[in-house]
């Protein structure tokens, strides 16, 4: 079991880290949306303390998308004119509020469901927009191993304390914004702030396939076994990712094939 701990969650990290490194902070944004950290902290509460355990846990998960997006928004527009440390404070605080908000939530799949939905359209619309067009980001073996390291320490931190916490604060905590801090300081600290605005934009398409897998998860989980409920989980979220993505692209392509005809005034 600490083999797993130490090692499922730096494993998915070092491939979403790779990834921003090839293709970019929208691309990376994108995919740091899928359960790469949440989903192997889920799979091991319910290996600790059994399926309905994790079926709670996996609903407050999809709850705390809204926790994730309030510190990526407060992140995103103090970055603008603060340095990289009092974004990081405002965003964390942010995160903080939420989550205890989100604590005396009823744990339902409805109130849940609500919240997450919120939370992407909210992102959508009032994210402040950025002006630079960055696209790749160089990734140092230290930021790698920085990023690997945290994520194993999530996971035991999480596990560990999961009996004390109860179910609800070991699903919120499951998706605490662990790569979106790593990312978000690492890119405003090499890059500036126009470039972790692209990134935490991009992160809001990839919460569609986080909040899929969470919810298959709260149904699944108590009526079949724990391997097929997360096999199933994983190529839903998939399959959503897949279907945003070909949405997203066909929205852009549509937008620059837009021809707009000037109209002199006489």
């Amino acid at each position: 079991m600490l083999t797993l701990k130490l090692t499922l969650v730096p494993l998915f990290l070092l491939i979403v880290s790779m990834s921003g490194k090839w293709w970019g902070p929208t691309i990376a944004g994108w995919l740091a949306g899928l359960p790469v950290v949440a989903g192997p902290i889920l799979f091991l509460l319910v290996l600790a303390h059994g399926p309905l355990f994790g079926a709670h846990a996996a609903a407050l998960s999809l709850s705390a998308i809204l926790a994730s997006e309030a510190f990526n928004f407060a992140y995103a527009w103090s970055c603008r004119s603060n340095h990289w440390s009092v974004s990081l404070a405002v965003g964390l605080l942010a995160w903080l509020v939420a989550a205890i908000t989100l604590s005396f939530m009823p744990a339902s799949p409805a109130y849940a469901i609500a919240a997450a939905l919120a939370a992407i359209a909210f992102g959508q619309s009032f994210l402040p927009r950025s002006g630079a067009s960055a696209t790749n980001s160089p990734l140092t073996r230290r930021d790698l191993a920085v990023r690997m390291i945290a994520g194993a320490v999530l996971t035991v931190l999480v596990t560990a304390l999961s009996s004390a916490l109860g179910a609800k604060w070991s699903g919120l905590l499951a998706v605490f914004p662990l790569l979106g801090i790593v990312l978000s300081v690492s890119s405003h600290r090499a890059h500036g702030p126009d470039f972790v605005i692209s990134l935490l934009r991009g992160m809001v398409l990839g919460r569609f396939s986080f909040a899929a897998f969470c919810l298959w998860l709260t149904f699944k989980l108590p009526t079949t076994s724990t391997t097929a409920a997360f096999v199933e989980a994983a190529a839903l979220a998939m399959f959503v990712q897949w279907a945003t993505k070909r949405v997203a692209n066909a929205q852009h392509a549509r937008l620059k094939g837009v021809i707009v005809i000037p109209v002199s005034e006489e």
